[in-house]
Formats: structure tokens, C-alpha cells, sequence
């Protein structure tokens, strides 16, 4: 049991980073993924023997995660692929790994953001040289690929998750 439960907990990291650079790349996080996070988060709490009341409030975390994506994709700070991805890993993070998730969240956002202003400013010389997706990100008022910063705060933030806490016996 062992085995499959590290297999499992492995499930998130690995198609949260797809996300990441499928948003880098494309500027969109297929529906697919945020779906398969859904899905692939109740094999993994059963295997981990996770309480119903710890599953339940996880569930309940990604709903109010939901509810302000929509939110804020509503105001147009953010894409509906990145506010269905916040979501989803909030299902794994639950209510211990959420405050972590979102700060590291924050700060890798701002650091994105950062780059992509200094990159903007002085790399533009450079955007018809490379791959398509550099020069969609060197665009002077371009959009933000906020699933990269969404994925880095979520693989910092999952040791705090109940699923991994259950596994390491914490």
C-alpha cells in the first residue's frame, strides 16, 4: 500500500507543473488537468486512510477557492483556467496547506511578474528570435501566466497538505 499511496501523492506535483508550463507555453491550463487534480485527489485521501471530516473541509476549501477564482476572473485579474487550477489544488491542500499555498502563490506571482516587467523593458529586442511563446511573453502589455506562479506555490506548499502530513504519519 505503500507504494501506490507515494504513487498517488505524486499525482499533483506532476500535473501541476504540466499546468505550470502549459500556461507558460500556450497561455491556457487545459480544463483536463484541473479535472484530473478533481478526480485523482479522492483515490488518493481513500488510499491515505484521510478522515471524511478532513476530506469534507477539503472540499470546502476548494469551493470557496472556486467561488473567488470566479471572482476574480470575473474582474479580470486572473484567467478561468488559473482560477479552476487554484481550486483543484486547493482540494489537495485542504485547510492546513491553504494559507501556505497562498502566500508562496503571492510571492511567486510577484516574482513573475517582476521578470516579466524587466524582460518586457529590456529583452523586447530579442522576442522574434525565439519560440512563439517567448515572444507571446515579451509583449509589452501581454498577460501573465499566473498557473507557473500557481504551480510553484503549490509544490511549496504540499508538505502542509493533510494527504502528505497522513503519509508521513504526522
Amino acid at each position: 500500500m505503500t507504494e501506490l499511496s507515494f504513487a498517488l501523492l505524486g499525482f499533483m506535483p506532476v500535473l501541476v507543473i504540466v499546468a505550470g508550463l502549459h500556461d507558460l507555453t500556450t497561455m491556457k491550463i487545459p480544463n483536463w488537468l484541473s479535472g484530473l487534480l478533481i478526480l485523482g485527489f479522492f483515490p488518493a485521501a481513500l488510499a491515505l486512510a484521510l478522515p471524511l471530516s478532513v476530506v469534507g473541509v477539503s472540499v470546502g476549501a476548494a469551493v470557496v477557492a472556486l467561488l473567488i477564482g470566479a471572482g476574480m476572473f470575473a474582474l479580470r485579474w486572473l484567467g478561468g483556467g488559473d482560477a479552476k487550477l487554484l481550486a483543484a489544488v486547493m482540494l489537495w491542500l485542504g485547510l492546513p496547506g491553504a494559507m501556505p499555498f497562498l502566500l508562496f502563490t503571492a510571492m511567486a506571482g510577484g516574482g513573475l511578474c517582476l521578470v516579466l516587467i524587466l524582460a518586457r523593458a529590456h529583452l523586447q529586442v530579442y522576442a522574434g528570435n525565439g519560440p512563439v511563446w517567448v515572444s507571446r511573453l515579451l509583449e509589452p502589455k501581454g498577460d501573465v501566466p499566473y498557473g507557473v506562479a500557481i504551480a510553484i506555490g503549490a509544490l511549496l506548499a504540499y508538505p502542509a497538505s493533510p494527504l502528505v502530513r497522513a503519509f508521513a504519519g504526522v
